[in-house]
């Protein structure tokens, strides 16, 4: 079994793609109409078949407030790994991303925490 899909709950699908693709820098791999919204799925760069992050209204009534207590707590919804958490910092600061949690060593990971723009916060990540 492996992770093939997996979600983010977002408030706003066009202004999600927008963030994920033109500011984080994920690559589309389906944009499929369903009816009032849309299956939208990214990659990460550079590689196409990898796992798909599907872009997933939050419609259901128990999602919203689900992702307000998370983002209250500053807790993020998912996790990003990159090869360099002080430079993706630093790009994404300079494309304006919003940080919660500027980037922190905590014993063999360092983690740096942003606001998507869409209700969640999500975090950025490396093993040292």
């Amino acid at each position: 079994m492996k992770i093939v899909v997996t979600s983010v709950l977002v408030d706003d699908q066009a202004k999600a793609l927008a963030f994920y693709r033109d500011v984080l820098g994920f690559e589309v791999k389906h944009d499929i109409p369903m009816g009032e919204h849309r299956w939208i799925t990214l990659t990460s760069p550079g590689d196409p078949d990898g796992v798909e992050l599907l872009l997933e209204p939050d419609g259901h009534p128990a999602v919203k407030p689900f992702k307000s207590a998370l983002k209250q707590d500053g807790i993020p919804y998912t996790s990003f790994g990159v090869e360099d958490v002080q430079a993706e910092y630093a790009r994404l600061c300079d494309a304006g991303v919003y940080f919660t949690q500027a980037p922190i060593a905590m014993g063999s990971i360092t983690t740096a925490i942003f606001d998507d723009t869409c209700g969640n916060l999500i975090q950025i990540a490396r093993q040292n």
